[in-house]
């Protein structure tokens, strides 16, 4: 049970972060906080409305600045805090898991897929792109020569 909780809490910790960069942030601090001061306990919902918005200004600086490290600290100390208020609170997994469905509903309709590229006969010089989806317009034309159009 603790390696589903730890999952569960990897998986709200970065949701978290992600919408820290959207639109509906609002909403999502909202609903967070609501949720932390439930299973906590707290009725001061806008003093965890206050730590979200900080973690929010160290995640869009750290992005501004290309702080990948940061960005993980952030959600490497949210990841931490849901994991301690799962561990003392297992039922509030449920919630924290109907929380994430609303809030990142595409989360579930990402499929995973595998690729596997071969190239044989020698070396290759021109562009060789492994995705399991590319859409868009593709052109191959030498470096350095007339662009299309």
């Amino acid at each position: 049970m603790e390696a589903e909780l730890a999952t569960l809490a990897m998986a709200g910790a970065t949701t978290l972060v992600q919408q820290m960069a959207t639109g509906g942030w609002e909403r999502v601090r909202q609903r967070v906080a609501s949720f932390l001061a439930r299973r906590r306990g707290m009725a001061d919902e806008e003093a965890l409305e206050g730590e979200l918005e900080v973690s929010r200004t160290d995640v869009m600086t750290a992005r501004e600045e290309g702080d990948e490290d940061g960005v993980r600290g952030v959600t490497a100390a949210w990841q931490l805090r849901l994991r301690r208020l799962l561990r003392e609170d297992p039922a509030a997994a449920a919630e924290l898991q109907a929380l994430l469905d609303e809030l990142a509903p595409e989360r579930q309709q990402v499929s995973v897929r595998e690729v596997h590229n071969s190239i044989s006969g020698g070396v290759q010089h021109g562009m060789v792109i492994q995705a399991g989806v590319v859409s868009g317009d593709l052109i191959n034309r030498p470096s350095g020569g007339p662009h299309p159009g």
